[in-house]
């Protein structure tokens, strides 16, 4: 590349800078010297650092975790609606954008990407030859994962969608993790 500026995110896989963050390549060596974005949780009070679990119906986890199988959807390869759609969710979400990363396969035109959150991510797999695609919402702290499942059926209409719901570090009391792992 001959450009002095890039995002190290989009470097190694070769593409043009994408995000305002700028990260200086040293000429002798191609090497990034990488500045990565940061969420600022300067209104978090000092005394005590939040770590963003949850508490529902007495079950204490890190996260919501959904999984959304959508069969005979449409539009699956189309990016400009992908991000749309993604943007979209996490607005409604109640989340934190903190970058969109896409990217269109050829020929048969299939998206995989992810939108990184402050409170985690939604990722996506499309195979619009079989009008399929898979997304995976997880958030955690007060985002609300399950308002993203209508933002994502109107956006792609499918036919059939399959939803699960994983809480994500549930806090199982009288279990001790395995030390071997």
């Amino acid at each position: 590349m001959t450009l002095e500026t890039v995002n190290c995110a989009t470097v190694n896989a070769g593409a043009l800078p994408v995000q305002s963050n700028t990260n200086q390549i040293d000429s002798s060596s191609n090497a990034v010297q990488c500045n990565w974005p940061t969420h600022n949780q300067t209104e978090i009070d000092s005394s005590h650092t939040a770590d963003h679990f949850i508490v529902r119906n007495g079950v204490e986890f890190a996260g919501t975790h959904i999984i959304l199988d959508l069969w005979g959807a449409k539009n699956l390869d189309n990016l400009e609606l992908m991000e749309q759609a993604l943007r979209k969710a996490v607005d409604v979400a109640g989340a934190t954008l903190l970058h969109i990363h896409l990217h269109h396969f050829t020929p048969n035109g299939g998206i995989s990407g992810v939108a990184v959150l402050a409170e985690s991510h939604i990722s996506v797999h499309t195979w619009p030859e079989r009008n399929f695609a898979a997304f995976d919402v997880f958030m955690c702290g007060d985002a609300q994962p399950e308002a993203t499942i209508p933002v994502l059926r109107d956006a792609f209409k499918p036919a059939n969608i399959n939803v699960s719901e994983h809480l994500r570090g549930a806090n199982i009391e009288h279990i001790e993790p395995a030390n071997d792992l």
